[in-house]
């Protein structure tokens, strides 16, 4: 018998808007998923420990703040030391300018959701690309 997909929707650093993480929550949600929400101004140690201790199939981070160049690499980072990134899968989403992209997806981040983005399509893209049965 499966189990519902666990997913965790973090805000990292100090940005401090979370309308687009709670839309995308309760998308997931409704779409029977199991959500871990970690509220605002996480750190990417906070993060990757929370993912650790609910072990999620996937962590979701949503930022605006402009910092993404820096805290999501390194979120990407600190799981490849923890031993989990090669079996969670990691997106990202918020206000990321398109020339940013090549460069978050090269450090690690499998798929990166801008505004306007449908969460039907980020709800597919979860499902076909899990890194583990469930």
């Amino acid at each position: 018998m499966s189990r519902p997909i666990r997913v965790l929707v973090a805000k990292p650093g100090l940005d401090g808007h979370d309308r687009g993480a709670k839309v995308i929550a309760r998308a997931l949600r409704d779409a029977g998923m199991e959500v871990i929400y970690t509220g605002l101004r996480q750190t990417p140690e906070q993060i990757v420990a929370t993912a650790l201790q609910e072990d999620v199939d996937v962590v979701s981070m949503s930022i605006l703040s402009g910092a993404h160049g820096y805290l999501l690499p390194k979120i990407v980072q600190l799981m490849k030391n923890a031993g989990i990134y090669d079996e969670t899968l990691v997106i990202a989403g918020g206000v990321i300018p398109q020339e940013d992209i090549p460069e978050l997806k090269e450090s690690g981040i499998a798929a990166v959701f801008t505004p306007g983005t449908a969460t039907g399509e980020t709800i597919e893209f979860i499902t076909k690309n899990l890194k583990r049965e469930l």
